[in-house]
């Protein structure tokens, strides 16, 4: 009790100071009248007091007391906790405005004044809070944010006025005024403020400790003595919402407003439940076996794997089938049954994979591919400029991989690994140098990495070039004005490639104009267009094909009917589907674009004979990617590559001739020449 009394009495004497004066010009003062000195009143009761417009109503008088300040119109008289103190002026009323001496009031509130020479500015600090005053001005600014006053603050005698309110609203005191006893008493209890932060953001049910870190403070530099909390647990053994209150009490005993937050606790993150079934418990051989996944999890599965899974089985007796679920937090569970198989056969296994495989999946043959007619087809190419982008394909030095100035329609396939010691980024800057603005379209884009792998990059921006197809989600145009250089094609340059990685685009754009393209590679932290022109032009690797070609997109559109026998339409082979000639604009040389990468082809089969398996078959080595049948993306294996004794199904006629429209590109990574094979189908048992 002894320590608090003499807290209290500390605490009374530290804000017993008198006030001081500002003068113009002159940084704050210091000085006081040696606390606790009592001084004359210099109050005359006689005095007529003027109208007072910016003070709230009248109330009944209150005593004193240890947070009250009370000042006395038309008077230097102050009351601070008992004690009796002069400021230089009285407090006067202009206009219906009360002033103050700043300094007197804010040394009682317990605030700090400093002066600003540069900018002319009394300057009043309460924590974060910063109030900035000039003399003859009606204007100030709280925290940078101008503000008005009622009245102007003026200077006399020396000492610095300001309208009382500007103060008491600024800094959040409570006021008020009391007309009979001719006074304005100010409440400066100001309460410490309680905070706190909670971490971590995700809190698990019985797992999860939590920890908490307090942020409280008095902005009268008082110490914090307690702190009282509600709702606080270390470790949340349910999950639901838990309410958490803390306050902290300062030296003088003012205690906070309760700071509040309201924080969720989850459940703990389970197992994936892995679990199928299969739409019978036997089969025959060759019979079509139908899965169910029924697996659940509570944030979701992000892998599922199977062992053993067949569409169907051709050696008898029992079959274990193996399903193993993970989620996205890395936990996994298994499940796994077994199915019978009968002595009795239903199809043969060729004859089943030609019926039963599903589009986008994959079944090995033996049969001679070679051996097929091949369909004897014309061709026409439409105009559309191929920008092949493809060399070096391993980029060892910053530079322009391509450069070229293309005008109408254009494709543009660029395919390209950082091969630096650091990471790069790649642009498509775009140029006009023609004397009138220019307008550059772009139709359709697909764009896929960084990958460290060079078919997964190949594959996924063919599908999503089919895809900007479908949905014209990339549709977009731009207008150069004239010598304006802009990028292009941002998609491949939102990302840095690190070493090792590949990027791959496909991109159809118009425009009306000649516009000069730069592809480059460059530091991930360089600007291209303040670079660009000191950049080298890259040389070709002498291994991969660079150049641009005319007539990128073939149109191949056979009317006599396919799939009555076998069949084989061969694309990429530079035989029946010769290769596109053009230049490599850097070299200025004729070359010959190997394989036929970048050109779209558009393939109508007038008359597709009923039940007739429609596939892609690789013969140059491993394939990868898609293409679109009648208007649907199909994988071209959808788990990975196509081996020249496999073929990927793409579609089946049903039981009468049917068209069928078939687009296709080689996606980079990928190898050529490859088939689409026409073969009848078994009959259905």
């Amino acid at each position: 009790m002894k320590l608090k009394k003499l807290s209290i009495l500390l605490t009374v004497l530290a804000l017993s100071q008198v006030a001081t004066v500002i003068p113009v010009g002159a940084e704050a003062s210091n000085t006081d009248i040696p606390q606790g000195t009592v001084t004359q009143e210099v109050y005359d009761p006689n005095v007529t007091m003027p109208i007072v417009d910016d003070i709230e109503e009248p109330i009944t008088p209150v005593s004193s007391n240890m947070n009250e300040l009370i000042l006395y119109f038309n008077s230097t008289k102050m009351e601070h906790g008992g004690k009796v103190y002069n400021a230089p002026q009285p407090m006067q009323v202009k206009n219906g405005v009360s002033y103050v001496p700043i300094r007197a009031l804010v040394d009682r509130v317990g605030f700090k004044v400093t002066y600003d020479k540069k900018t002319k500015e009394t300057i009043i600090l309460k924590g974060s809070n910063e109030l900035r005053f000039k003399t003859d001005s009606s204007k100030y600014t709280v925290n940078g944010v101008t503000k008005t006053m009622k009245g102007t603050s003026y200077q006399t005698n020396s000492t610095f006025m300001v309208p009382l309110t500007a103060i008491t609203q600024a800094l959040n005191i409570p006021y008020k005024a009391d007309n009979v006893g001719k006074r304005v008493i100010m409440n400066l209890e100001t309460k410490p403020t309680a905070k706190f932060t909670v971490a971590p953001k995700e809190i698990f049910a019985g797992e999860t400790i939590v920890t908490y870190k307090t942020e409280s403070e008095s902005s009268l530099g008082l110490p914090i003595v307690d702190e009282r909390w509600e709702g606080k647990q270390e470790v949340f053994d349910t999950p639901g919402e838990y309410k958490i209150s803390y306050s902290v009490q300062d030296s003088s005993g003012s205690w906070s407003d309760p700071y509040t937050q309201t924080i969720t606790v989850i459940q703990p993150n389970q197992p994936p439940v892995a679990s199928f079934s299969t739409d019978k418990s036997e089969y025959m051989m060759g019979e079509l076996i139908t899965y169910t996944d029924e697996s659940t999890d509570d944030g979701g599965i992000k892998t599922t794997k199977w062992e053993n899974k067949e569409f169907a089985f051709f050696t008898p007796g029992p079959k274990t089938i193996k399903l193993t679920v993970t989620d996205n937090k890395g936990l996994s569970s298994t499940y796994e049954t077994s199915i019978n198989i009968t002595g009795d056969s239903l199809y043969s296994e060729d004859d089943f994979n030609m019926l039963f495989i599903p589009a986008g999946e994959k079944f090995s043959f033996i049969s001679n591919v070679s051996s097929r007619s091949k369909l004897n087809y014309t061709f026409n190419d439409e105009p559309s400029t191929l920008i092949r982008s493809n060399s070096p394909e391993t980029v060892d030095t910053e530079g322009i991989v391509y450069r070229e100035t293309a005008v109408g329609d254009m494709r543009f396939m660029i395919h390209h690994v950082n091969n630096l010691d650091k990471n790069v980024k790649m642009y498509v800057v775009a140029t006009n140098k023609n004397s009138t603005a220019a307008t550059l379209r772009t139709d359709y884009l697909g764009f896929a990495g960084p990958s460290y792998i060079a078919t997964a990059a190949g594959k996924k921006s063919v599908l999503n070039y089919f895809q900007s197809m479908k949905d014209g989600s990339k549709q977009s145009s731009i207008t150069l004005e004239p010598g304006e250089r802009k990028i292009v094609m941002t998609e491949l340059n939102k990302q840095k490639m690190k070493k090792g990685d590949v990027i791959s685009l496909f991109s159809d754009m118009y425009s009306d104009l000649p516009v000069q393209f730069d592809v480059i590679m460059i530091d991930e932290k360089s600007e291209p267009l303040s670079v660009i022109d000191q950049l080298p032009v890259l040389d070709s690797d002498g291994v991969h094909n660079r150049g641009t070609y005319p007539n990128s997109t073939r149109v191949i559109q056979y009317s006599d009917q396919v799939g009555g026998e076998p069949q084989r339409l061969i694309l990429g082979d530079n035989l029946d589907d010769p290769n596109l000639s053009g230049m490599d604009p850097m070299y200025g040389e004729v070359t010959s674009n190997a394989g036929n990468f970048g050109v779209l082809y558009k393939i109508t089969l007038d008359n597709v004979a009923p039940n007739t398996l429609i596939s892609f078959n690789p013969r140059g080595g491993k394939y990868s990617g898609y293409a679109m049948v009648n208007g649907d993306i199909v994988p071209i294996y959808s788990l990975g590559q196509v081996k020249p004794d496999e073929q990927s199904v793409l579609y089946r006629t049903g039981g009468f001739e049917q068209k069928v429209e078939i687009l296709l590109t080689a996606a980079p990574g990928s190898n050529l020449p490859v088939n689409l094979l026409f073969t009848p189908l078994p009959q259905k048992k």
